[in-house]
C-alpha cells in the first residue's frame, strides 16, 4: 500500500515513476504526488529530452572533426587508377581532401606554372571527401589546395599511388614525389607511394594493408621536419615485408629513340634503360623491390652536401 501523501518515505525518483508508469492508479494517488510526477514529465519532455538529443549531435560532430585530415594528390591525373584507390582504402580513417591534375602529369617533378593562370574545378563532394581538379601541376595542386581549398592545416599529404615506381634515382623527376616534397617543405607529414606497375588497371590490393599501417604510423608518430617518406612497392601479390632502404646509385641511359619528321627534321620520344650501378647491395630500395619487400627510404628536403663542405672550403675559390 502506497504511503499517505504528507508521510511519503519514497525518494521524489520513486515519485515520479509512480506517477508515469502507474497511469491506472493516478486518480488514487495524492493531488500533490500527482502534481509533482506531471510537473517532473513536463521538465523531461521539455528540456532533458532534446538537451540529450544536442549532446548526442555534439558528439557526433566531435566524433566527425577529430578525424584527421589528409590531403592526396598524384602525377597520373583525377581520374587514374591508383589515387582512386588511394581514396577508397583512406577514407575510412580519415577525412580526405583531394586535388589532382586534370590530365597526366608525370615526370614533374617540383614544377610549377607561372606563365598561365591556374583553374580548378569540384569533381565530387561527399561527406568526409572533396575531389577537385586542377589544370596545373602536382605542385600547384599542393599549392592551391592550401592556399584556398583545406578547412584547416592537413595532417598529412600524401602522394600517389602511382603508376610505376619511384625508387633510385625517380625520385628526383617523380610528380608523385614532388607533391610528397611540396608537402613537407609546408611542415606537413608527407608521405609518396608507387607501385611498379606502370598498367592503368594494374592490381594495387595487395598493397592497401602495407598503405594503411604506414599511414597509421605516420599519423601517430609524425615525422621530423624536412623528412619525407619515399614508399615503393614491388609488384607482386606475395609481399615479403618492409624494409627500411637508402637510394639506390643508378643512372638513365639511352633516353630517347630518335626518328625522321615526315615534314623535315627529327624528333625524339623519352624512352630509357635504367642501369643499376649497384646490383645486388642490400640495404637499397631497388634489392628490396627485387626481392619482394616494400622498400621505405626517408628523404630529407635539404640537400646539401654537408660531408662536403668543409673539403670544398679548402678551395682557393677567391678572386
Amino acid at each position: 500500500m502506497r504511503q499517505p501523501c504528507g508521510r511519503s518515505k519514497t525518494t521524489l525518483f520513486n515519485n515520479f515513476m509512480i506517477c508515469l508508469t502507474d497511469a491506472d492508479d493516478w486518480q488514487e494517488a495524492c493531488p500533490v504526488r500527482v502534481r509533482f510526477g506531471r510537473t517532473c514529465f513536463f521538465i523531461y519532455r521539455r528540456f532533458i529530452v532534446p538537451l540529450r538529443a544536442i549532446l548526442r549531435i555534439k558528439t557526433i560532430l566531435i566524433m566527425t572533426n577529430q578525424k584527421p585530415l589528409l590531403l592526396l594528390s598524384n602525377d597520373d591525373g583525377v581520374t587514374a587508377k591508383g589515387i582512386n584507390e588511394l581514396i577508397k582504402i583512406l577514407r575510412p580513417m580519415a577525412n580526405l581532401v583531394v586535388v589532382a591534375p586534370d590530365g597526366p602529369r608525370s615526370g614533374a617533378s617540383g614544377a610549377i606554372t607561372s606563365e598561365r593562370p591556374l583553374r580548378y574545378s569540384l569533381v565530387k563532394q561527399e561527406p568526409g571527401l572533396t575531389i577537385y581538379k586542377c589544370s596545373g601541376t602536382p605542385v600547384d595542386c599542393v599549392k592551391l589546395a592550401l592556399h584556398e581549398l583545406v578547412p584547416h592545416k592537413p595532417d598529412m599529404v600524401i602522394g600517389g599511388i602511382n603508376h610505376g615506381d619511384n625508387s633510385s634515382v625517380n625520385v628526383h623527376y617523380s610528380g608523385t614525389m614532388g607533391v610528397v616534397i611540396e608537402g613537407c617543405l609546408k611542415g606537413i607529414p608527407s608521405v609518396g607511394f608507387s607501385l611498379c606497375n606502370h598498367l592503368p588497371d594494374a592490381d594495387f590490393e595487395p598493397s592497401f594493408p602495407y598503405i594503411k599501417r604506414v599511414v597509421a604510423e605516420v599519423l601517430e608518430h609524425g615525422l621530423p621536419l624536412g623528412i619525407c617518406l619515399n614508399v615503393n612497392i614491388p609488384n607482386t601479390s606475395q609481399l615479403k615485408g618492409i624494409r627500411i632502404c637508402r637510394q639506390t646509385n643508378g643512372v638513365w641511359i639511352n633516353e630517347f629513340v630518335k626518328a625522321e619528321h615526315p615534314r623535315g627534321g627529327n624528333y625524339f620520344w623519352l624512352t630509357g634503360e635504367y642501369h643499376n650501378m649497384e646490383p645486388g647491395v642490400e640495404g637499397t630500395d631497388h634489392w628490396a623491390l627485387d626481392n619482394g619487400y616494400v622498400a621505405i627510404t626517408p628523404t630529407r628536403t635539404d640537400v646539401t652536401a654537408y660531408s662536403f663542405m668543409e673539403q670544398l672550403a679548402q678551395w682557393n675559390l677567391e678572386v
